[in-house]
């Protein structure tokens, strides 16, 4: 029985320890425990991680430097340069000052009041190089928004700077008879005149006298769009005597170059104008031997190079006497001269001849008197026939019919109602 109570596994005696035993292993799964029954120390704590430093903020990108400003344009022909209002001119004035006997132009009757500007700008001398020039605008007072059709004016031969049409304000001149038909009128003073007195004067030289126009009409453009003035988009070219001249080489300069002038261009009107120089200076050879007959003989185209020194210099002064007086207060470079008297036929065509070389796309109406003893009327007639053979646009030569003789400056008058009917006929806006 006693074995029995020993082995026995649920004896009563040994459940204290057991306990204990179970209680110890239970504590060292939860925390450390002390051999000699001390309580546990307290757990260490994981330290507080140190907050996470904030980002720094990426730099601001450095601002683009602005953009440069466009450089300058490079000064230029045709380059507008400023403008200085003149005056303004009423309808009676302009009426009052035709109906006078000195009147070179008809006493058309105004219809509009006219404002006057004076434009500078950039053109070529007779060696092309850069030069100030200046020139008139003359603007018909419309209504507003009203678009016009523009002429641009090419003067006659003038030996006084005072007659530069930017200064001859008066209201019986020809750009403001015309401005106040209804026209938006350009004047080149050429070069040698107003801003550029003191250059000598191209004179029937053909590049620069074109380039003087065709500038003018360009700067005058550039103007009027930055001043709100509008034109109608038709372009004429009008012109007597030198300018009758610088008409037709005006035209020629644009219908060669292609300039955007050519779409514009609706006739150009070119008056007893020397374009062919030899048949002019023949012309005026003629004069000559008339004042000297005792050396008449020699004086004949073809034989001028074989004179002596002497005479050719006086040859060339009694030449230079019929196209300009001694009292002129502007000076005048007259290559063609030296050219003509040299028998240089090449050089004076290349130079200074207008009517060959190109085909008019625009109409080409050109007038003047049979008696014209200042430019031969032979020089149109070789002009009408020249261009003619083109087989361009239409050339025309109205003869002056109403005076007799038909001189020189007896038919101006004529030849500005001709004109002015010409263009009527086409242009718009008036």
């Amino acid at each position: 029985m006693a074995l029995l109570s020993v082995s026995t596994p649920f004896a009563p005696h040994h459940r204290p320890r057991r306990w204990a035993l179970v209680a110890c292993a239970l504590s060292l799964a939860l925390v450390a425990c002390g051999g000699d029954g001390d309580p546990a120390p307290a757990p260490t704590p994981n330290p507080t991680p140190a907050p996470a430093p904030a980002p720094t903020p990426a730099p601001e990108p450095t601002p683009a430097p602005p953009p440069a400003p466009a450089p300058a344009p490079a000064p230029h022909a045709g380059q507008w340069l400023d403008t200085v209002p003149g005056i303004e001119i009423s309808p009676s004035a302009i009426d009052a000052a035709l109906a006078t006997p000195q009147s070179k132009v008809p006493a058309i009757p105004a219809r509009y009041a006219v404002s006057t500007y004076r434009l500078r700008y950039l053109t070529e001398d007779a060696d092309g190089a850069l030069v100030q020039a200046s020139g008139l605008v003359a603007l018909p007072q419309k209504a507003g928004g009203a678009r016009s059709p523009v002429i641009s004016y090419q003067h006659a031969t003038t030996f006084e700077n005072a007659n530069a049409p930017s200064l001859k304000l008066e209201p019986g001149e020809p750009p403001i008879v015309l401005a106040s038909q209804g026209y938006i009128v350009v004047a080149a003073d050429y070069v040698g005149f107003g801003q550029s007195q003191g250059t000598p004067h191209p004179y029937l030289l053909s590049r620069p006298t074109a380039r003087a126009v065709i500038d003018m009409i360009e700067a005058a453009q550039a103007w009027r769009a930055a001043s709100g003035v509008a034109d109608n988009g038709q372009l004429y070219l009008v012109g007597y005597s030198e300018g009758g001249y610088a008409t037709m080489a005006a035209q020629r300069e644009i219908e060669r170059s292609g300039s955007p002038l050519r779409a514009q261009l609706q006739a150009s009107l070119p008056a007893a104008g020397p374009y062919d120089m030899q048949a002019t200076l023949d012309g005026l050879l003629a004069l000559v031997r008339d004042e000297y007959p005792a050396v008449a003989w020699m004086l004949r185209p073809g034989t001028l190079r074989y004179l002596g020194s002497t005479v050719r210099n006086e040859v060339r002064r009694a030449l230079l006497r019929e196209l300009v007086p001694g009292d002129a207060d502007v000076r005048y470079d007259a290559r063609f001269l030296d050219a003509y008297l040299a028998d240089d036929r090449d050089t004076l065509m290349q130079e200074s001849s207008v009517h060959w070389g190109w085909t008019p796309t625009a109409p080409v109406y050109l007038f003047h008197g049979r008696d014209d003893q200042t430019v031969p009327f032979a020089a149109s007639v070789s002009a009408l026939n020249t261009l003619r053979a083109t087989g361009g646009a239409p050339v025309t030569l109205r003869e002056c019919s109403s005076v007799t003789p038909a001189g020189h400056v007896a038919c101006v008058p004529e030849y500005f109602t001709y004109a002015l009917r010409m263009m009527a006929t086409t242009a718009h806006g008036l």
